[in-house]
């Protein structure tokens, strides 16, 4: 977070050292906040124009696709050093009827003036009973677990290791997560500065050969702590950008130096926008992550897959902060990066302050990145929060989470035909599943059919939790049915249910899969054997999860499985099940996602560069191969873009179109003929305005080429 004053007021630059300041929004090159100064005025938020529900939405629900399985560590939230309320028994006891597992500490960017031994923070304000010792008194009322942030810009590794030696063996705090720094990309090194750091060196590459410093320090004093390094988002500054020196963009240099010393990287997440532009954005979370794994995969060395990925900021940036879609904006994206594997996420924060007040949904807004009120006030005192504690509604968010998504409960697959209409799901070791469904129409109620696979609902009234647009408490009753619902205007409607029969006697779950010999049309799968159930196992069958309905790929009594027919340059997420002789079938396993390459030789390649990228738009080039030993006359190249936010702009030495998400680009004049075993380049101007997923299969002339 960017350092701000005590009332929400958002900075592009570090404040005075002489003023009190608390973090608030991050502010990226590309996407500039107003200074907001003054009293804050009530105004009126415009919504977007709700087209009235006439069609049931139709959710599906697929007991069959399973996604990752929700950790201890998941709901999360961010104290400060310089929230007053930060140790009392009122705030934990709050937390505790929350659901929050986790608690990071000490707020945002203060991690990098704070210094733990004298419990100071030059140049900020820290608030009297908000010491290490009183955070973690309040983790423990909680029952949650700490993620603590280690001074990186004014630090030491030194100080961070006798942080840990206090924590672990001094105290017996048993504190696991220990991140180093915090933001620390907006040290400058961009350009844009926020982020606290007297090192003589601003870059990646010095950040990163630190944090190894930093981690050996530490685990030299408890090996058993998980130590994470910063990293930005995909599709969010300055991702993709290369500054100074450095090898490569902040993500590739990090993971390149400090990849085999570090447990998990930690990142944030601020989709920007008013709320109304912010909810959708939920739909980059899977490529987001992907991408995200992809670098670590790529960049970190060996044994890669056992760094952890925590999300440790997540808000909305504008109106809707404190009232109902800043609860919407909070479930969906929780359920999405949980789903995706992230192990935490956290909102930022617990207590924030009165920022710009208004009026979203018929609710007062203050303007508060908190989930519970401060109590504050305008600077005229005409405009004052609720009493102190009262919480706002993404606490109600949070409280929705906890009763939706438990420890050990396995997301699966949930889909949506209405866009206004958001669907998660989970499965339950008693066999219930739980479904979430959000409503982000403001204005209109959502009728919903929903129907499951690989899951037979009971015939009785499940169990529904509810919170709607001003309410201040979640209701539950058992009512209704499991196959549909009517959603309130601005709702989340949480769905327990039971098993039509007893699931005793099941077969177990197979481990966790692995993909070999990938080419771009086949792969082999294969996994651990499952523990059998009331009868034998008789065989596994794999299934490829497309949307929320199941293709099986095939089945085998073995525990490997060669699976062809694939697309090429196609992302594939894969679960294998086990069936035993008495036809009862397990959960499904962990799942497995790969991509498909293209064929190793044909007779053209394509070289797909992104060259210079600034955050939302880059300028790529194309190299088109031909390697047969004729000149070819006249030509097309066609590529489809993973995601629907992705665009071609100008581009150049070709004519360029794009329909949809399908890309045409014809010869002109000068790049008509590639000769025999030569080259053509072409290039455009790229957009993107979510995760920019590089295309990976390219056809000439209608023949697949070798992506190089």
């Amino acid at each position: 977070m960017n350092r701000s004053d005590r009332y929400g007021v958002r900075l592009l630059a570090p404040p005075p050292r002489s003023a009190r300041r608390a973090p608030a929004r991050r502010a990226p090159a590309i996407l500039a906040v107003g200074l907001l100064v003054g009293t804050a005025a009530l105004v009126g938020i415009d919504q977007p124009e709700a087209v009235a529900a006439t069609t049931p939405a139709t959710v599906t629900v697929n007991a069959r696709a399973g996604l990752a399985t929700v950790p201890d560590t998941a709901l999360g939230v961010n104290h400060a050093i310089w929230d007053s309320q930060l140790g009392t028994t009122d705030t934990s006891d709050l937390m505790r009827a929350a659901g929050v597992q986790m608690m990071r500490y000490p707020g945002g960017s203060y991690a990098d003036i704070y210094h733990w031994r004298d419990h100071t923070a030059p140049g900020g304000y820290v608030a009297p009973g908000t010491d290490f010792d009183t955070f973690m008194a309040g983790v423990r009322r909680a029952g949650a677990q700490p993620m603590i942030i280690a001074n990186y810009g004014t630090g030491t590794p030194e100080e961070a290791a006798e942080w840990v030696r206090y924590a672990n063996v001094t105290k017996g705090y048993d504190a696991r997560y220990w991140t180093v720094g915090n933001e620390n990309y907006g040290n400058g090194h961009y350009g844009a500065e926020w982020e606290a750091d007297h090192h003589p060196d601003k870059s990646a590459t010095y950040y990163a050969n630190l944090v190894v410093a930093y981690a050996d320090a530490m685990k030299a004093v408890d090996p058993s702590i998980k130590v994470g390094a910063v990293l930005t988002m995909p599709a969010n500054w300055p991702d993709g950008l290369t500054a100074g020196d450095d090898p490569g963009p902040w993500n590739q240099t990090v993971l390149t130096i400090a990849g085999q010393k570090i447990d998990f990287v930690d990142v944030h997440w601020y989709p920007g926008g008013s709320a109304a532009e912010s909810l959708p954005r939920t739909s980059h979370i899977t490529d987001a992550v992907h991408l995200l794994r992809q670098q670590i995969t790529q960049y970190a060395g060996p044994n890669a897959g056992r760094i952890g990925i925590s999300l440790t900021e997540v808000n909305v940036t504008a109106e809707g902060m404190t009232s109902q879609p800043a609860a919407l904006f909070l479930a969906d994206a929780y359920s999405g990066l949980l789903a995706n594997g992230v192990f935490t996420v956290h909102w930022w924060n617990v207590r924030n302050g009165i920022g710009r007040v208004s009026t979203v949904a018929g609710q007062t807004d203050y303007g508060d990145f908190g989930m519970l009120s401060s109590g504050t006030c305008t600077s005229d005192g005409s405009i004052c929060e609720p009493p102190l504690n009262t919480p706002f509604a993404a606490y109600h968010g949070l409280s929705m989470m906890s009763r939706f998504a438990r420890t050990g409960d396995q997301f699966i697959r949930a889909d949506s035909d209405e866009p206004l209409v958001a669907v998660h799901a989970v499965r339950r070791a008693t066999g219930e599943v739980a479904v979430l469904l959000v409503n982000k129409d403001p204005d209109n109620a959502r009728e919903v059919e929903i129907d499951y696979a690989g899951f037979a609902p009971s015939s009785g009234e499940p169990t529904v939790h509810t919170h709607t647009n001003g309410a201040t408490a979640i209701t539950t009753s058992r009512s209704g049915s499991a196959t549909s619902r009517t959603l309130p205007p601005y709702s989340l409607t949480t769905l327990v249910v039971r098993p039509a029969a007893a699931t005793t006697g099941a077969p177990g779950a197979p481990g966790q899969p692995a993909a070999g010999a990938i080419t771009d049309r086949s792969a082999t799968i294969s996994w651990p054997a499952a523990t059998p159930g009331g009868s034998p196992i008789a065989k596994y069958e794999v299934h490829r999860q497309h949307g929320a309905v199941s293709e099986q790929l095939g089945e085998t009594s073995g525990t490997s499985l060669t699976v062809g027919n694939l697309n090429p340059g196609s992302r594939y997420t894969v679960n294998v099940l086990t069936r035993d002789t008495a036809g009862r079938v397990s959960w499904a396993s962990p799942p497995l996602t790969f991509t498909t390459g293209s064929p190793t030789s044909s007779a053209c390649g394509v070289r797909f560069t992104n060259t210079t990228d600034w955050g939302n738009g880059y300028v790529a080039n194309v190299d088109i191969v031909n390697n047969t030993v004729r000149p070819i006359n006249g030509w097309t190249l066609t590529w489809t873009w993973p995601t629907t936010w992705q665009q071609v702009g100008s581009g150049w030495n070709a004519n360029w179109e794009q329909v949809g998400s399908n890309v045409r680009v014809t010869h002109n004049d000068d790049s008509r003929q590639i000769a025999a075993g030569g080259t053509v380049s072409v290039g455009f101007v790229g957009e993107y305005s979510g995760p920019n997923v590089a295309p990976t299969a390219f056809r000439l002339n209608g023949t697949l080429c070798t992506a190089l």
